[in-house]
């Protein structure tokens, strides 16, 4: 997360991230899943501005206001629902959670800008719920540890705490444990937006009422591992050849979307492809920036939703 600082103002990079692994392990006993992914940011992402501000009546805290503005990409004919701007929001929870948690009574002014589309497996509103946690940190003086703000973004959502490390890294549990990984060299990709989204939730419960996956578990170990190390050395080996997303077939049961991306892609010279989280986004993993760059002009004029090529970042 990149962060500018104005006075008193603060600005932060909220990026997307790409699930380049994505295993599940088994229902837990609090009805999530037990998750293994490897998720990476990328240069595709919101912008999230902070400002501390104080209250102008005694004993009362002040008020956390968070205004949004959506940039054109994503008010085409492929935009979702308008985003919540109260307590619905990721953003608006993850503050007040750590206010309560400081006893901090400062509150805040925060505007983002959203470039990442919802209902996609982007990690968008989670993103920026970790970029406001660390702006807030800075903006009320807090002075914590990014290991307990990963605490306090766990108790808001499962995906929050990467990105409130930054990098890549696996993720276990529901999501809340973070191994980082060392610095990655860049890898390109193409990611394609649908016109439609999916919901987590339904995406979950396609996935368990299917059965063939209690059968394929085993053929997937050490696949992670293997994707580490290439990832980490490349060596000349392809990365995406060790990639997985356990969601997929889910996913493609909900909508027909998802099978119509996987063959675009298989058409085109992409290294690898898959889902990202629970969908709806697709991606496909290229050689350099100029490979990216020309995939993503063939798919722009298929009509398969927004394109972008972009790239790994830390």
């Amino acid at each position: 997360m990149d962060l500018r600082r104005d006075e008193r103002k603060r600005i932060a990079r909220a990026p997307a991230k790409l699930n380049l692994f994505l295993e599940l392990l088994g229902r837990r006993d609090d009805g999530f899943h037990e998750v293994e992914t490897l998720m990476v940011p990328i240069r595709f992402a919101d912008s999230v501005t902070f400002l501390p501000v104080r209250s102008i009546e005694r004993n009362l805290p002040a008020e956390i206001q968070l205004g949004v503005r959506v940039c054109d990409p994503v008010r085409s004919p492929f935009a979702s629902k308008p985003i919540p701007t109260g307590a619905d929001n990721l953003v608006v929870r993850a503050l007040e959670l750590l206010r309560q948690r400081s006893g901090c009574e400062l509150g805040a002014h925060v505007e983002l800008v959203k470039r990442v589309p919802a209902a996609a497996g982007l990690g968008g509103g989670s993103s920026d719920a970790a970029a406001a946690l660390r702006l807030a940190n800075l903006g009320w003086r807090l002075q914590w540890t990014n290991d307990r703000l990963a605490e306090v973004a766990a108790e808001i959502g499962s995906d929050i705490p990467f990105f409130v490390y930054g990098g890549a890294a696996v993720c276990r549990g529901r999501g809340e444990r973070v191994e980082r990984l060392p610095a990655l060299p860049p890898v390109h990709f193409v990611v394609v937006k649908p016109p439609v989204g999916l919901n987590t939730g339904d995406t979950y419960h396609a996935y368990a009422a299917m059965t063939e996956h209690a059968e394929n578990r085993g053929a997937t170990l050490g696949r992670l591992a293997d994707l580490i190390s290439s990832l980490v050395g490349r060596g000349g080996r392809n990365p995406a050849r060790w990639m997985q997303n356990r969601l997929q077939n889910a996913a493609s049961s909900l909508s027909p979307w998802v099978d119509r991306l996987r063959m675009a892609f298989d058409q085109l010279d992409f290294e690898g492809h898959q889902l990202s989280g629970s969908g709806s986004a697709y991606f496909g993993v290229c050689r350099h920036a100029q490979h990216a760059r020309r995939l993503a002009t063939i798919l722009r004029t298929r009509q398969l939703g927004l394109v972008y090529a972009t790239r790994s970042c830390h």
